[in-house]
């Protein structure tokens, strides 16, 4: 008896797209502040830091002519700069002044906000209690919009405990933009119920594109057995839906580009969810879901959660 042909059908896969997913209203305009300025002044156009995490938009802006640099040293007199939409502190648009360069700041509205946040409390007479991580560049921004220590870092709960100040210490909150909802939610009532008296942001610090992306998450993970995250290793929005999947019950993965999918992961899985980091743009989604589909016979269903209609200003210079 002949044994049968080995089928050359693809297994079915269904798949989850979340959305609201990729790019915010910040995200775009600092992607658009870059692209304006090479129109507008020619390249190059210097960029400080990253525009945003994620490397296929920064190798984007490269081939139209921006380049990146760490400090303001790398920046030659006599072009434009732009700070990118993390932030910075306020010594270096000072320094860029001093220098007599013209620059650009492509910080998110968003983030600006909680500088100036920072600024009241102090004027106030308030040291303020920042949630966020060590070393990301939002935090590094908006420490250096106070002075140096009138604000201490909250990493996590043993943080709170730990804190030194009297019960009667005049204090306030604040948060970096991009963090987990639920891990801020638990450290802020730890600090509520050690001081009753802090003072809280008048709106969550927690961006609206964070909470939107995480929210979904929460919404497709449950229905998938595997999670992919498009975004960058250093994207902390990013790293943070990873952890929303994972929270839900589903593994998950975070990607950069559809190349970095190993097949061995789809053994056994019938069911997956896609999402993207707010630097994350849809070209990145769609390379994703066409590779998923020569792998398997996918069913594609997007899950929306959220509509976001949000945009912000250029800065006046690119204007006209």
């Amino acid at each position: 008896m002949n044994a049968p042909f080995p089928s050359s059908a693809k297994q079915p896969l269904r798949l989850f797209i979340a959305a609201p997913r990729g790019f915010c209203a910040g995200v775009d305009r600092a992607i658009e502040i870059v692209e304006r300025a090479i129109t507008i002044y020619g390249p190059p156009v210097y960029v400080r830091h990253e525009i945003v995490h994620n490397k296929f938009v920064v190798d984007s802006l490269k081939a139209k002519g921006a380049v990146f640099v760490e400090e303001l040293d790398q920046v030659p007199d006599g072009v434009p700069v732009i700070f990118s939409a993390h932030g910075v502190p306020k010594s270096v648009p000072a320094e860029a002044t001093s220098r007599g360069l013209e620059w650009l700041d492509a910080t998110c509205p968003l983030v600006s906000k909680v500088h100036r946040q920072a600024e009241r409390q102090i004027e106030a007479g308030r040291h303020i209690l920042f949630i966020g991580h060590a070393g990301h560049p939002e935090v590094i921004g908006t420490f250096g919009q106070v002075p140096e220590g009138t604000m201490t870092l909250i990493e996590t709960l043993e943080d709170v405990a730990s804190l030194p100040f009297p019960a009667d210490t005049e204090l306030a909150y604040l948060s970096q933009t991009t963090l987990s909802v639920d891990d801020t939610a638990a450290i802020i009532a730890a600090i509520e119920a050690r001081y009753p008296q802090v003072i809280a942001p008048k709106a969550d610090d927690i961006c609206y594109a964070t909470s939107n992306r995480q929210a979904a998450v929460k919404q497709v993970a449950p229905e998938c057995q595997l999670v992919f995250v498009i975004g960058a290793p250093n994207s902390s929005n990013s790293l943070r839906l990873v952890e929303v999947a994972q929270r839900a019950g589903a593994c998950a993965e975070l990607i950069q580009r559809a190349t970095d999918i190993d097949p061995a992961w789809l053994n056994g899985v019938d069911t997956v969810g896609v999402t993207a980091g707010a630097s994350a743009p849809e070209q990145l989604v769609n390379e994703v879901v066409d590779r998923l589909k020569e792998l398997r016979e996918v069913t594609a269903e997007e899950i929306v959660t959220a509509t976001e209609r949000m945009t912000f200003k250029l800065p006046r210079q690119l204007i006209g």
